[in-house]
């Protein structure tokens, strides 16, 4: 059985249960003591469950999308080094967007010494970060969404086919492989709609606990997608399933 055949498997043994010993799990699983603790390490680094004395219990999901306050601190590891890895593909010159999620403020924080170089953003943690730099930004107009610090329904203020975007680097909730990449908000799922159909290069910066969701509202297919740009952390299976996709999956070195 492969990891993630018996990672999932325990899964569904504690979605049932919700508390299991270690003896218990290595029963119903048949495997050794070792890799059973090397698959409850690996869900554990992934949240979805807990190790208590002598056990395991099951992380009940939270319903809809952590505030922008929680992602800013969660995975952070993880998303300074996609961030560092993101910053690889700009280049001097470039016109590129960087939306409103907490891996793609990361970027800002790598690109403040690159030459001629324009942002173009609806977040405003982003244009904070900037403001002070030799990077010209271009700030989208609309509605301002206070939860997430970002500006969306921006068609009736801003012509976006005006502009010649190179290169969009923007975050998701869920990546699968048959529904492509998904957001929590329809308004933010439609900007970054938007700025799929218009880029020249799109680049999703999404860390490894993303993989395998399919969250609220779809924003494109795969099809649609460069490049997905991720951590280390991520499974071993997901690396080989996008060997049989045309979009590229970029692990960072750190």
């Amino acid at each position: 059985m492969l990891p993630v055949e018996r990672q999932k498997k325990m899964i569904d043994l504690l979605t049932i249960k919700k508390v299991m010993k270690m003896p218990e799990l290595r029963e119903e699983l048949g495997i050794s003591i070792d890799t059973l603790r090397r698959d409850i390490n690996a869900l554990a680094e992934q949240g979805k469950l807990k190790k208590i004395y002598g056990g395991v219990k099951l992380v009940e999901p939270k319903f809809g999308e952590a505030s922008m306050e929680e992602r800013m601190i969660t995975h952070l590891d993880e998303k300074t080094a996609i961030a560092k890895k993101c910053d690889a593909f700009i280049e001097d010159g470039d016109c590129i967007y960087l939306d409103s999620g907490s891996t793609t403020y990361q970027i800002a924080k790598y690109i403040k010494e690159k030459r001629n170089l324009t942002v173009i953003t609806n977040s405003v943690p982003v244009i904070l970060e900037l403001m002070n730099s030799a990077i010209e930004l271009i700030v989208i107009g609309g509605k301002v969404r206070k939860k997430e610090r970002s500006v969306v329904t921006y068609d009736y203020l801003f012509n976006f086919h005006q502009l010649n975007i190179q290169k969009a680097f923007i975050c998701a909730s869920g990546i699968t492989m048959d529904k492509g990449i998904s957001d929590y908000n329809v308004e933010e799922a439609l900007a970054r709609k938007k700025i799929v159909a218009l880029s020249h290069e799109v680049y999703v910066a999404a860390d490894s606990s993303k993989f395998g969701r399919n969250v609220t509202v779809n924003i494109a297919g795969l099809d649609e997608i460069d490049y997905v740009i991720t951590d280390q952390k991520v499974d071993q299976e997901v690396i080989k399933q996008f060997d049989e996709v045309e979009t590229d999956l970029v692990v960072s070195e750190e």
